[in-house]
């Protein structure tokens, strides 16, 4: 009887390690969503930010170095 509540309770805490684990990975999974949304308004500004102080010449450079990469 000893033996079935030892297994429960390495039981309880394999499930509770695995729901931990996987808590993490949608936790980072969305941190690296917003990381993504985040350079992308960065490159936004900045490219608006050349516009507006070099003229569409430098977005034109720009888009086109993006495009070779």
């Amino acid at each position: 009887m000893t033996s079935e509540l030892e297994e429960d309770v390495k039981q309880t805490k394999t499930e509770r390690f695995a729901t931990w684990l996987m808590e993490r990975q949608e936790k980072k999974e969305a941190k690296e969503t917003s990381l993504e949304a985040l350079m992308k308004f960065n490159i936004f500004l900045s490219i608006g930010t050349l516009v507006a102080v070099a003229g569409s010449t430098v977005a034109n450079y720009v888009m086109m170095a993006y495009t070779w990469l």
